[in-house]
C-alpha cells in the first residue's frame, strides 16, 4: 500500500436536483479534495449540509451534475457496465439508518452473502465459511447468520452492515454517518472497529459525520463542509488545534469539554440565523448571513480553497 497515492480524487463535483420551474437545489457545489490511499478523511457539518450527497456521488448512486470523480486514476463517470461492475466491487459504502438499510425479508447471511454472489467470489462450502468469518470480524456469531434484522438491535444491525461492506474485499468504504443513529454507549464500539478493520484490511475511508469529537478519533484529516461547499480542509490535529474558518471555530466551539473550570472560561461562539436555503443562495460568501467576522466585500466575494499553510486549505475572504 503507497499512503502518498490518491485514491480517490473529486475535483469540481457538483450535484444539482432540478425542483421543477426554475428551482433548482444545489446540494453538492464545487466541491474538491483527495483522499490518501490508506488514510481516512472526515468530512462533517451541520444536518443538510450536502455530506451524504457528496458521498452518494462518489459511489455513483446520484450522476453528477458536474466534475470528475477519479478512482485510482479513473473516471467513474465514464465506466462502462463492466467498469462500473468492478468498481462497485472495489467501492462500498456503509449506511446511516441500521434499520432500513438491511432488507427486512432477507437472512443475516443472505445479506452478506448478496455481494458475494454478484462477484461471484465463493460459492458452495466456501461462502459459507466467507460469510462465518465475516460475523466474527464485526463481533458476532456465525450462529446469527440465519436470523432476520428485526431480531437485532441497533449498534448489532450496523455491524451487520460493515460486515456486507467487507463482503466484496472492498480498497475504499464511504461511512454515512455509521454511529448517528446508535446509543452513545455503542458508537465509540463502531469506530473502534472500523479503525481495526481498516489497519487489518488496508481500508480507505470517507468518514461522514456531525460528531467533531468521534470524527477526531477516527480521521487523519478532516474537511468542513457549509451549504454544498467545502470550507476547510487539513490534517486532523491543525484542524483541532489551529481552525481558521470562521464556521469550523464556532463547531469546534459547540464540543463540550469534559473539565467544568475549562468550560466556564472559555468562550462560545454562537451562529446567528439558520442555514439558507440551498435553491436560491445568493452571490458572495455563503456563510456571510451567520458570520461573525463578515465584512462589506462578503456580499461579492466568492471565497475558493486557499492554501494558508501546507496542507491546511481555507475558503474564507476575510480570514
Amino acid at each position: 500500500m503507497n499512503k502518498n497515492k490518491k485514491l480517490i480524487e473529486v475535483s469540481g463535483l457538483k450535484k444539482y436536483f432540478n425542483l421543477g420551474g426554475k428551482r433548482i437545489l444545489k446540494a453538492v457545489d464545487n466541491v474538491n479534495f483527495f483522499i490518501r490511499e490508506g488514510e481516512t478523511l472526515g468530512l462533517v457539518g451541520e444536518s443538510g449540509c450536502g455530506k451524504t450527497t457528496t458521498g452518494r456521488t462518489i459511489v455513483r448512486l446520484y450522476d453528477a451534475t458536474e466534475g470528475k470523480v477519479l478512482y485510482n486514476g479513473e473516471d467513474i463517470q465514464r465506466l462502462g457496465k463492466k467498469g462500473m461492475k468492478e468498481f462497485t466491487k472495489k467501492v462500498q459504502m456503509i449506511f446511516q439508518d441500521p434499520y432500513a438499510s438491511l432488507d427486512p425479508r432477507m437472512t443475516v447471511g443472505d445479506i452478506i452473502g448478496e455481494g458475494i454472489d454478484i462477484h461471484n467470489i465463493y460459492q458452495g462450502k466456501d461462502r459459507k465459511d466467507r460469510i462465518f468469518q465475516l460475523l466474527e470480524k464485526v463481533g458476532l456469531n456465525k450462529e446469527h447468520a440465519n436470523r432476520f434484522p428485526h431480531e437485532f438491535s441497533g449498534g448489532q444491525r450496523q455491524r451487520i452492515g460493515v460486515a456486507r461492506a467487507l463482503a466484496v474485499e472492498p480498497k475504499f468504504i464511504v461511512c454515512d454517518e455509521p454511529i448517528s443513529a446508535l446509543d452513545v454507549s455503542i458508537q465509540a464500539q463502531v469506530v473502534n472497529l472500523l479503525i481495526n478493520l481498516q489497519e487489518e484490511f488496508n481500508l480507505t475511508y470517507l468518514f461522514i459525520a456531525h460528531d467533531l469529537s468521534m470524527v477526531k478519533h477516527i480521521s487523519n484529516r478532516v474537511a468542513v463542509m457549509y451549504l454544498g461547499s467545502i470550507v476547510e480542509i487539513t490534517n486532523s490535529e491543525e484542524l483541532y488545534t489551529n481552525p481558521i474558518h470562521p464556521y469550523t471555530k464556532a463547531l469546534l466551539s459547540a464540543i463540550p469539554i469534559p473539565d467544568p473550570v475549562v468550560e466556564r472560561e472559555r468562550q462560545r461562539m454562537i451562529l446567528q440565523g439558520d442555514v439558507p436555503s440551498p435553491i436560491n443562495i445568493a452571490p458572495g460568501c455563503k456563510f456571510r448571513e451567520r458570520c461573525f467576522n463578515a465584512k462589506k466585500e462578503c456580499a461579492t466575494i466568492n471565497p475558493q480553497l486557499t492554501e494558508v499553510s501546507p496542507g491546511h486549505f481555507v475558503a474564507c475572504g476575510m480570514c
